[in-house]
């Protein structure tokens, strides 16, 4: 129903001279850079000034984010070009960790799907944005993840501050336990559900049951984790967390972005991956088994993302079927957001299924990360030890980590772009790379040598330098064992 406002007439105010005082803490500029301001009230230029001072404080504590021109080759991959066509450089951090955003079965779903259904969704999904690329998606992430239902969102940032705000802000007198080193979109989630929270340190379950024990019993209770934490590699002790939640009735709240498509028999992530042998015997069966008491079936609300192993963009959840309407209903996050475009979601549909059925990918993916590993750390370089994926290295300082990274593609041609402060804590800037099934031995050759130059010319810390405390928290055994790999190279 259309409510009609009564408006009141527009009334103009008398004009007054500026004066020569600002609001407080602001700079003051000349008059001929300030607009009239004639109610005394924070203006225009109080925004450009604030705006200014806020951007000034960034460079200043090196915290500010440079954005490189890098144009991706689907035909050249990991190469890319930069400005120019003609300037070539390789590509070593990439989230796109399988090379699925080229891969050709899914670049023909989104072309036939685009030609037919054209390239946008048209609305929410309340609004002309549901369709049944949406209801396919959706029940094969269900089933990815041995869940009665799934919800596809326009990104997992979206998914995971959609859920936990939600959740947090209904549920009576909810208490969210996070891990120390959470990503922000769930702090972000965390923080808009006004919810208790309640911070473990990372992958810690002994400081995770204390604070569990410390709140009443009838309280609801979230815990939220990661399984592959992307900026140091460390992988949650999943099992321990789940027994944790199910002694002290928690809910768990398990972010699975940077494991789907690289763990399990079916690319479910770490989850799957921990029953390695049941979920494979499951994979060939395709009958889901109940009767097995396997550690993704303890976890309650799963999220992960279509835009990095899967190549191609979005996010999802995936639980209970009483959970997602939930969400679905209630998250402002989902209901007033355009779908994701057909081509997208049949896309990202045909990465899942080719994933679900064909691992080569993602064990030459490890093979690969074994091999430059081993190498850089008989090279001394500073690698944070961890079991996963991602291989970084420990420079701490913010300065040398974007001068190491502008050096190699500089004069290596080389992109790897540096991690600092917030998204890591100051001190622990680093540079990480992920290796993916196109970095050859040659390539990896081609960036151990430029890395040791970017070394040696910085004067950048070596292994022996790193005090171990700052790093070695974690188990450095692969996930990926011996045996497993070998199954799918005979």
């Amino acid at each position: 129903m259309i409510r009609h406002l009564k408006l009141k007439p527009f009334r103009t105010l008398p004009c007054r001279p500026l004066r020569e005082t600002t609001a407080p803490g602001f700079h003051s500029g000349t008059v001929e850079e300030q607009t009239p301001n004639p109610t005394g009230h924070f203006g225009r230029h109080h925004l450009e000034q604030f705006c200014m001072n806020e951007l000034e404080e960034k460079h200043r504590d090196r915290s500010y984010r440079y954005f490189n021109n890098i144009n991706r080759l689907a035909g050249q991959f990991p190469r890319a070009h930069l400005s120019s066509t003609e300037d070539k450089v390789t590509v070593w951090c990439s989230n796109d960790y399988l090379g699925m955003s080229r891969n050709s079965t899914v670049l023909h779903a989104m072309s036939e799907t685009l030609k037919t259904y054209g390239a946008g969704a048209g609305g929410t999904r309340n609004i002309s944005g549901h369709n049944f690329h949406a209801i396919s998606l959706e029940k094969t992430l269900a089933n990815l993840h041995n869940k009665p239902s799934a919800l596809v969102f326009s990104s997992c940032y979206v998914a995971n501050d959609a859920t936990l705000s939600t959740l947090g802000s209904k549920l009576p007198d909810c208490v969210i336990f996070s891990d120390s080193m959470n990503h922000a979109s769930m702090i972000q989630g965390i923080r808009n559900s006004r919810a208790q929270k309640i911070i473990f340190k990372h992958n810690d379950l002994e400081d995770l049951e204390s604070k569990l024990d410390s709140v009443a019993p009838h309280r609801p209770k979230i815990i939220a984790f990661e399984s592959v934490y992307s900026m140091s590699g460390s992988i949650a002790p999943i099992e321990g967390i789940c027994t944790l939640a199910e002694r002290y009735g928690a809910i768990t709240f398990l972010d699975e972005v940077h494991a789907v498509g690289m763990y399990g028999p079916s690319g479910a992530g770490i989850a799957e991956h921990l029953d390695f042998e049941f979920h494979q015997a499951r994979q060939k069966s395709r009958i889901p088994s109940r009767s097995h008491r396997d550690v993704m079936s303890r976890v309650d609300i799963v999220s992960g993302t279509l835009g990095k192993a899967f190549g191609g963009a979005g996010g999802y959840i995936a639980a209970t079927s009483s959970v997602v309407d939930f969400i679905r209903s209630l998250a402002p996050g989902f209901i007033f957001t355009t779908s994701l475009p057909p081509h997208v979601m049949a896309g990202a549909h045909a990465a899942v299924e080719y994933q679900r059925n064909c691992a080569a990918e993602r064990v030459l993916q490890q093979v690969h990360t074994r091999m430059l590993k081993a190498e850089l750390v008989a090279q001394a370089f500073p690698v944070v030890p961890n079991p996963s994926h991602i291989i970084p290295l420990l420079v701490g300082d913010a300065e040398k980590a974007k001068a190491a990274s502008d050096l190699l593609l500089r004069k290596h041609a080389i992109y790897v772009q540096s991690i600092n402060y917030p998204t890591v804590e100051r001190g622990m800037e680093r540079l990480r790379i992920t290796p993916t099934p196109g970095h050859t031995k040659d390539l990896q050759k081609e960036l151990i040598e430029a890395l040791e130059g970017v070394w040696t010319e910085l004067e950048l810390p070596r292994l022996s330098d790193i005090s171990q405390e700052r790093v070695f928290f974690n188990d450095n055994a692969p996930i990926w064992t011996d045996e497993q790999l070998e199954l799918y190279q005979k």
